[in-house]
């Protein structure tokens, strides 16, 4: 039943959506240049490895070795915009169509994260992940890489299509009101360095 209302409700809001998906696609292009989508390799079900889409909100810009320059000197003002309302996420839905991940679920993080995880926390990956979750509607970045796994867990141990609704009707009053989108010092959100480390830094 889930997976059907993922695929029904995705491919209603890609439809409904065309025009602003359109219109920020010829922007992302105009502003930041190509390529216009960012893809980034992360984890699924079971960790199972996928592709993720987002439109690009950061520049290309590089210092005179050739690294990438910070994610706070790269994001421009226009991707601050796009992550505000999450339009950078619209491109997710092609994930949600293509089965990758579900329109409700635990937030798909970095491969790297993988072996940090302890047993519990693991258990976030024994449902698709989602473009939007328990976590987000409850701190989203402003909250510890701590807190979130535990709302992640509770999610997954809690699920049930009630739930769902209503964590999407959370995410959308949460995008309007343009909360916890950054955490304080950061772009996003702090690099996750692993429970005992994060505890070490004063995050646990």
């Amino acid at each position: 039943m889930k997976r059907l209302f993922d695929l029904l409700v995705s491919l209603l809001l890609l439809m409904s959506f065309f025009p602003i998906i359109m219109i920020v696609a010829i922007l992302v292009k105009l502003k930041l240049g190509s390529p216009i989508i960012f893809k980034q390799q992360r984890p699924g079900l079971h960790g199972t490895p996928f592709y993720v889409c987002k439109f690009r909100t950061m520049t290309d810009a590089r210092d005179n070795g050739g690294q990438l320059l910070p994610d706070h000197i790269r994001l421009t003002s226009f991707g601050r915009f796009l992550r505000k309302y999450s339009l950078d996420e619209l491109p997710q839905l092609l994930n949600v169509v293509k089965g990758d991940i579900s329109l409700v679920g635990p937030r798909p993080l970095l491969m790297e994260y993988l072996p940090l995880y302890t047993e519990e926390q693991a258990k976030r990956h024994n449902v698709r992940p989602g473009i939007t979750g328990w976590a987000q509607v409850n701190g989203r970045n402003a909250i510890t890489w701590e807190e979130k796994f535990k709302l992640d867990v509770w999610y997954v141990e809690n699920q049930s299509f009630l739930l769902d609704m209503k964590i999407l009707v959370l995410t959308i009053i949460k995008v309007f009101k343009s909360e916890g989108i950054n955490q304080d010092g950061h772009v996003t959100a702090e690099k996750f360095y692993g429970t005992n480390s994060s505890a070490k830094r004063g995050n646990g």
